[in-house]
């Protein structure tokens, strides 16, 4: 019934009149509020989640062949997972510090946060070097194949968020009052990124540890 009269009183508003000019004036738009910002990285959150959501479906028809042979899982793989953690966890702290205005410790945070990034890139390339050199190769097995386009499209991922990353850096570093907002909003949308990215690897490593 409410809804009903919800409708009712929609259809009878008149746009001409200029009491409903002043009460159409009052709203604060906050069924819109959404910047391209957020709309491009929900895009981009959405593409890559169904592109990695087929990769994961055809990995999991694939495993049940008689030729799939599991690969190992080295130790750095789990210092890599936790460097991942621990990035995600610091991003936390570095938008509570945006939110607060205290941006020498968002800029001391970012700068954290990136050797992390190059950290996990260099210990996933080692990874790769130590599986190669103990004969796992592309060729080798199916299961190999997988883990390296896996690890691989994560990494490029990674590093498309090190570019963003590096566009936050720089609206981090200005000192103009002007841009505050602006780059509140950066760190925010980085921050968001670099969960998907954890909650993305998380999936996919856990899908080669128990498969």
């Amino acid at each position: 019934m409410k809804k009903k009269e919800t409708i009712f009183q929609l259809l009878m508003q008149k746009p001409w009149d200029p009491a409903q000019a002043k009460i159409d004036n009052t709203h604060d738009g906050e069924t819109l509020n959404l910047s391209k910002g957020k709309l491009g990285l929900r895009y981009i959150m959405v593409v890559s989640s169904i592109f990695f959501s087929l990769f994961i479906v055809t990995y999991s028809d694939r495993l049940v062949f008689a030729d799939w042979q599991q690969m190992p899982e080295p130790l750095l793989l789990w210092f890599n997972t936790l460097i991942l953690f621990i990035s995600s966890a610091i991003f936390i702290s570095t938008q509570t510090a945006s939110k607060n205005n205290q941006f020498e410790k968002v800029k001391q945070k970012l700068l954290i946060i990136g050797y992390l990034a190059l950290a996990f890139l260099l210990g996933q390339l080692f990874v790769w070097i130590q599986l190669i050199n103990l004969g796992y190769y592309v060729s080798t097995n199916p299961a190999n194949a997988y883990f390296y386009v896996f690890t691989a499209l994560h990494g490029l991922h990674l590093i498309g968020g090190l570019v963003y990353w590096l566009m936050t850096i720089r609206k981090v570093w200005i000192p103009s009052d002007i841009v505050v907002a602006n780059t509140k909003h950066t760190v925010e949308l980085c921050a968001i990124y670099w969960h998907f990215l954890l909650a993305v690897w998380v999936v996919l490593f856990g899908l080669m540890l128990f498969s």
